[in-house]
């Protein structure tokens, strides 16, 4: 994957949930991996255990309410990712102490390597970007955030 790296390599229309309503982060990772367990066919136990042995490491919350939870499983054919928006947001242990809405979960097969690396780093570049994030949060609907993050026309997503 060494040409520019774009959110739809790895995020798909049925990848985004608008409207998650949960009250700590525990429950935000068992949403995901339920996703995601649907979408890769990967069991939702793995993808949990995944996301949440590298969250024990240290916070994913990147700061600005926003966070980035990832893992590997050998179980991944391919890099695959899912965006959230929170009804409301959850303390995520994040370093500026700023309660988590958006986060952008990124799972890779154990053989990534750099790949996973750089998509982890095109996606803290595109959440950075206050006037996107800004969009993002006043999005409701995952045609609308579809089309946001991967810069596709909503048709395209259909």
């Amino acid at each position: 994957m060494s040409q520019m790296m774009h959110l739809r390599d790895f995020i798909a229309l049925n990848a985004i949930m608008p409207s998650v309503k949960v009250s700590n982060k525990k429950q935000l990772f068992q949403e995901f991996s339920t996703r995601a367990a649907l979408i890769s066919g990967i069991g939702e136990r793995d993808i949990f255990d995944a996301l949440w042995q590298r969250e024990k490491l240290g916070s994913t919350g990147v700061g600005n309410g926003i966070a980035i939870p990832h893992g590997k499983l050998a179980k991944a054919g391919r890099m695959f990712g899912l965006f959230t928006r929170l009804e409301n947001p959850v303390d995520f242990d994040a370093m500026d102490g700023i309660p988590v809405d958006l986060a952008c979960v990124l799972i890779a097969p154990e053989s990534a390597g750099a790949d996973h690396l750089k998509a982890l780093a095109h996606v803290a570049r595109t959440l950075r970007d206050a006037s996107f994030v800004a969009l993002l949060r006043a999005t409701r609907d995952e045609v609308g955030l579809f089309s946001l993050l991967t810069g596709e026309p909503a048709s395209y997503a259909a």
